[in-house]
């Protein structure tokens, strides 16, 4: 091949992030899960997010502190309970998350998992590990559930830390009125964590879906946002209850059950029933689209 040739083609031969993950770390899909979320949290974007999300419980925990208790039934769920024992900062802080900050931050992640890709030019290198298209794309959405995981435990660890820090932590007094112990306490904020990481994941596939439709990620992630937000919105208005048992936002609060005694996982179940089918119907969707588009960047 001659020098001109070679220069007309710098793409084909140039060296990038996404070749050395195809190729360096093995065919294997295992191999490349590890450098999909090695990569994921080298990002600076997402610790940044966890910050942003680890800065809802500090807030909440030092304006509680300085103006003082709030009376029964006053402001989100939790929050009248914060000054008897700060565990609850983690819970109370969770119900402000859920409904804006957390989908946010998901919707970042799971919008960006294809199209980033697209439009960096790297998708193709991807592509070239023996794994497959639909290997590649559940390794995507398998990352974007650890961070849905690790988004979630972030928001409850440094709320339940703040409020121990703040105002003491000792024996809970659950939903139901039965005291437990500090370490049964911290067990069920840990079911919490499990239930609102569940109510996460089917954003997350209809993320991944958006994010094989188009080479913008920006785009993915404002949509997979926007629905959040409507799907929120519509389970609010009465005209559209028929419409409410069907969308995945539908449950994402409903974990008081974890936190009576005796439990009850009823709710869990029918959460994550919930959850799997969205992400059965965008999973397949996303996979027929990813595996029939044409990879031109």
């Amino acid at each position: 091949m001659s020098s001109r040739d070679s220069a007309a083609r710098p793409t084909d031969t140039a060296p990038t992030a996404s070749a050395s993950r195809a190729a360096g770390r093995g065919s294997g899909v295992p191999g490349l899960l590890g450098s999909e979320l090695a990569t994921l949290f080298r990002r600076l974007r997402t610790w940044m997010m966890l910050g942003a999300l680890g800065l809802v419980p500090v807030l909440l925990g030092v304006a509680v502190r300085i103006a003082g208790g709030t009376r029964p039934g006053r402001g989100p769920a939790f929050l009248d309970q914060v000054t008897d024992n700060g565990v609850f900062v983690g819970l109370a802080a969770l119900t402000i998350a859920i409904p804006l900050f957390l989908p946010l931050t998901v919707s970042v992640v799971a919008g960006d998992t294809i199209a980033g890709e697209a439009s960096l030019g790297t998708l193709r290198y991807l592509l070239v590990a023996p794994s497959g298209r639909v290997a590649l794309l559940a390794v995507k959405y398998v990352a974007a559930a650890v961070f849905c995981v690790v988004a979630t435990f972030a928001v409850v660890v440094v709320g339940v830390v703040v409020g121990a820090i703040l105002f003491g932590a000792g024996p809970l007094t659950l939903l139901s009125g039965t005291p437990v112990s500090l370490a049964e306490g911290l067990l069920r904020c840990l079911a919490v964590v499990a239930y609102v990481s569940v109510s996460m994941l089917g954003l997350a596939a209809i993320g991944v879906l958006l994010s094989t439709l188009t080479t913008v990620p920006v785009g993915a992630m404002a949509a997979t946002a926007i629905l959040a937000v409507a799907a929120q919105i519509v389970g609010q208005i009465p005209q559209l209850s028929a419409l409410h048992p069907y969308l995945f936002t539908d449950r994402w609060l409903d974990f008081g059950d974890l936190l009576r005694s005796p439990i009850s996982w009823d709710s869990f179940l029918d959460n994550a029933l919930l959850q799997g089918v969205w992400i059965v119907v965008a999973g397949a969707l996303a996979v027929w689209r990813f595996t029939t588009r044409d990879v031109l960047t």
